[in-house]
């Protein structure tokens, strides 16, 4: 992205969006790490900081995004962080040091998420990727054991039996049980990934969140911590409408094996797919400048 008179934000004006954005990311943070510390598992909000890589540390972190300079004392901490250097009159994101070491990465990105885009969202699947993750479990292959089933087993294998599961996302698919992986009307692969990929489905949505964090330094903060914010409430539906009780949490089911339920569960997704929809847009925007420059 070549800008003759970059964007340049005083320490005043970037530090009180730096604030906005930690006091944002921090609802789920600080709990995060309060859990961490007493050693205490979250079934549901652990999942935003185990499968998803991002340090909570690296989230708070906010950036201005591509080709915006920031000044003032504070802004020369910057320089030790990765893909920074010195920019006109301030510190600003190192396009060259990124690409060099990320270009590839960027493109595969920027393919996904554009296949995505370019493809009708399919609103069929129900969550029934959670239920064939515990399909007929054989040994360790229940992830969260401390958590009751709220039809018991043979009612959960029963749901599986009685639907037609049409999973398509590959880090899904991979958790299926192995009695569960032959009734996937699909085999989705990492290489597949490009032509599988919709924009309905509640991982692919949730995903954007790593796209974002893997796009960062160049990703603005703001639309990270809208990504992760997407992430966690599509995690709450996940969940929810998985074979899992909740009640104890205080969530109430999402009982996709009944009419009411399914209902109920196409008009969320439905609602993420036109969120994660706009987000992806910009995700896609951050991706053409980089690689356009």
């Amino acid at each position: 992205m070549r800008l003759l008179d970059p964007p340049v934000l005083t320490e005043v004006e970037w530090t009180v969006r730096e604030a906005a954005h930690q006091h944002r990311v921090d609802a789920w943070v600080l709990p995060h790490q309060q859990r961490r510390r007493a050693g205490e598992a979250h079934p549901v909000w652990d999942f935003l900081f185990t499968y998803y890589s991002q340090a909570p540390g690296r989230l708070r972190r906010w950036h201005p995004g591509l080709g915006t300079v920031l000044t003032g004392p504070a802004a020369e901490a910057r320089l030790s962080w990765p893909f920074h250097a010195r920019v006109g009159p301030g510190v600003a994101v190192d396009v060259g040091a990124f690409l060099a070491k990320r270009r590839t990465a960027v493109g595969w990105v920027q393919g996904l998420l554009s296949a995505t885009a370019g493809r009708s969202a399919q609103f069929g699947c129900f969550g029934l990727h959670e239920w064939a993750m515990l399909y007929r479990p054989g040994a360790g292959e229940v992830r969260h054991e401390q958590l009751p089933l709220r039809l018991g087993q043979a009612g959960t294998d029963a749901v599986v039996e009685s639907h037609r599961v049409q999973c398509s996302h590959v880090d899904a698919f991979r958790f299926f049980t192995r009695a569960g992986v032959p009734r996937n009307t699909l085999a989705p692969t990492r290489e597949t990934q490009q032509q599988l990929e919709q924009p309905g489905c509640l991982h692919a949505t949730m995903d954007l969140y790593k796209w974002a964090y893997k796009l960062s330094p160049a990703v603005p903060g703001e639309l990270l911590a809208d990504c992760f914010e997407l992430a966690a409430d599509v995690r709450e539906l996940d969940m929810r409408a998985s074979p899992y009780d909740l009640s104890a949490l205080g969530w109430a089911p999402v009982a996709i094996e009944t009419p009411e339920g399914k209902a109920e569960y196409v008009a969320a997704q439905r609602g993420f797919a036109a969120r994660g929809g706009a987000l992806r847009a910009r995700l896609l925007d951050v991706c053409r400048h980089l690689l356009d420059d």
